[in-house]
């Protein structure tokens, strides 16, 4: 019996998801335990299996396409199967593998043919928002991720006049974590374009309209569009409209539009594909896709080799350069004021408005204390003297706090307005930084796993965080945080809590300095910590005492054997 597979909920906050790549196609036999799809959260793409066996009937949503939790994904039953009774109980997202009459977004009344040829005043017109002409369709700003509350154009694809078939890339839609094509649910003509190239507009904001050709939208355009927004216009763009076709939502680019990649054309790729390709410096115009119809997939940006590039790269590089005149030197005169203006990305937005939330939402203070690190320099040096084994001094100070946690449970706090809740386990989030911000992955029950094992777990996360591959579980739980400059030469600095954490350690580098020991001056080495705590949990004598316990540790590395 046909079986619905629905979105599935990837972490606690997530209402939506994103397909980035459909790994089976309809028809593909499925066996329990195959990878489906890689649906992409907000922070993260991860592999989702099928848990049954039969034969993909029918794919709900397609790659690139955004849709909520719950929603129709996909259905697997008996080969030959009749399963559009299934969807008539249960209504799936714009863009299924059989065109529907839904529309992704609501559709208005359609108009009658007559009162749509009537030259009605002007006032008349705005006067009646709620009536479409028939045939047109309104595009709005799509929700890509939980968090998401405004998107960027970042390039469209078509120019108003350009025909539209069900499937086509309409534009590239910038998000807080990646860019990602977006397609149309409808066929026509591109009457209006609501967003420019660049410009940022709120979810649910009048992004485009589609319908028959020769429409006329002012009205319905003025009606949709919010301050700002630019005016109905059929002006040309700067940069010419991709004039690629598909023939349905369902179909892969033709053989010869994968082709166009190697003669300055538009690249086909998958949407984790490109987010790889940017990561690891890849010019998607060398790669040849092993996809369907020539469409680059992850695979062929992890097997690429540059060397293969290089002849092609080798033999344009003259032609380049005597077409290209020799710049002439420029100089600026001296006491100019030169500025650019750089869009901020829906990460840095996002990281933006947590962490001001954070700072201004709960009274902070911070505490600074200076540890002696010659005994834990000699006791790593012992340690990384056995084979296979690496620890860090980083490691050693997420043990060490998850001990003095165990000893000082005030800290190891979360609050909520009418309770504190002391949490009994002890998960260390380490912040990591990735190109575009910020995130910080969580060590499980760090207090439970030895030196070695830290270590490892560390390494792992971070590797994962800055090639985009931690899941949200593994960003999910931290009961405190430690942030770590030291390897930047930071002496020492204070970091803004990550809540829902009632602190956050800043851990500086190691310095050699004059110190007294027994009444002597000696070279020593030393290290500042500071510790920002809520007060609203954490006193300062607890602080305080939570520090003098930390310093214990780190000065006798030994006691964290015991």
């Amino acid at each position: 019996m046909a079986k619905i597979i629905t979105m599935p909920r990837l972490s606690d906050t997530m209402t939506e998801g994103t397909v980035a790549t459909w790994l089976k196609k309809v028809g593909d036999t499925i066996k329990e335990g195959d990878i489906l799809a890689e649906i992409e959260t907000d922070k993260a793409t991860m592999e989702f299996e099928a848990f049954d066996a039969g034969t993909l009937l029918y794919i709900g949503i397609n790659e690139g396409e955004t849709a909520a939790v719950d929603s129709v994904l996909a259905i697997i039953g008996k080969e030959g199967e009749d399963y559009k009774a299934l969807l008539d109980g249960k209504a799936a997202p714009a863009g299924d593998n059989e065109k529907k009459e839904e529309p992704k977004q609501e559709e208005k009344p359609a108009e009658k043919p007559e009162d749509k040829k009537e030259d009605k005043p002007a006032e008349e017109k705005k006067a009646a928002p709620a009536a479409l002409p028939a045939g047109v369709k309104v595009v709005t700003m799509p929700r890509l991720s939980d968090t998401m509350t405004d998107g960027t154009v970042a390039t469209w694809l078509k120019k108003v006049g350009d025909k539209i078939a069900e499937g086509d890339i309409l534009a590239e839609i910038e998000t807080d974590k990646a860019t990602m094509e977006f397609e149309s649910f409808n066929a026509g003509t591109l009457l209006y374009i609501g967003v420019q190239e660049g410009q940022t507009a709120p979810v649910d904001s009048i992004l485009a309209i589609i319908g028959p050709e020769g429409t006329d939208v002012t009205g319905i355009a003025e009606n949709y569009g919010k301050e700002g927004a630019p005016a109905a216009e059929s002006k040309s763009e700067d940069k010419p409209a991709a004039e690629d076709k598909k023939e349905g939502s369902n179909e892969a680019p033709k053989a010869e539009e994968a082709a166009a990649a190697n003669d300055g054309g538009r690249v086909f790729a998958s949407p984790l594909a490109r987010k790889i390709a940017k990561d690891k410096g890849v010019s998607l115009e060398q790669v040849k896709g092993s996809g369907e119809n020539g469409r680059i997939v992850k695979k062929d940006i992890e097997n690429y080799t540059p060397q293969a590039a290089q002849p092609a790269q080798q033999q344009a590089a003259p032609a380049q350069q005597a077409s290209a005149p020799a710049a002439a030197p420029v100089y600026m005169p001296v006491g100019e004021v030169a500025t650019e203006e750089v869009k901020n990305n829906q990460m840095r937005k996002t990281i933006a408005r947590r962490l001001a939330e954070s700072k201004y939402s709960a009274p902070e203070y911070s505490l600074t204390i200076e540890l002696d690190m010659d005994s834990a320099i000699a006791s790593r040096n012992v340690i990384n003297g056995i084979p296979d084994t690496k620890v860090s001094f980083n490691d050693m100070v997420i043990k060490a706090s998850a001990m003095a946690l165990r000893k000082h449970p005030q800290v190891n706090t979360q609050w909520k307005d009418d309770v504190t809740i002391y949490n009994k386990h002890i998960s260390i989030g380490v912040a990591v930084a990735v190109e575009d911000g910020l995130v910080v992955p969580v060590v499980k029950f760090t207090d439970m796993m030895s030196l070695s094992q830290i270590g490892g777990a560390v390494k792992d996360l971070a590797g994962k965080a800055r090639n985009k591959k931690l899941t949200p579980a593994e960003m999910d739980g931290s009961t405190f945080t430690v942030s770590n400059l030291g390897m930047f030469g930071i002496q020492e600095f204070t970091s803004i809590i990550n809540q829902p954490n009632s602190a956050i350690l800043s851990v500086g580098a190691i310095v050699q300095k004059p110190v007294v020991k027994n009444g002597q001056i000696v070279v020593g080495n030393t290290m500042m910590v500071t510790l920002t705590c809520d007060h609203r949990t954490v006193d300062g004598a607890t602080g305080a005492q939570f520090l003098q316990t930390l310093k214990q540790y780190i000065e006798n590395p030994v006691t964290m054997l015991a």
